[in-house]
């Protein structure tokens, strides 16, 4: 599956900081505990990905907007 794909698998995600000072993505899915930590600047890093990423997503969804509606 690639990260462009739709799925019916569903997850929980949690984020939150870890007593050892790291930041901790938690994914929970069916028959999954993912514990994922990080240092505080990888943090960051994936905080940015994610913004660059809601904000391609937000153009991209204004883009097939406009297209539907010219047709």
């Amino acid at each position: 599956m690639g990260i462009d794909k739709q799925s019916d698998i569903s997850a929980n995600l949690q984020i939150g900081p870890t007593d050892l000072g790291m930041v901790r993505l938690y994914v929970e899915g069916d028959g999954i505990e993912l514990p994922l930590d990080f240092d505080p600047e990888e943090a960051e890093e994936i905080a940015e990905e994610l913004q660059a990423a809601a904000q391609a997503a937000r153009e991209m969804g204004k883009g097939g907007k406009g297209k539907k509606g010219k047709r």
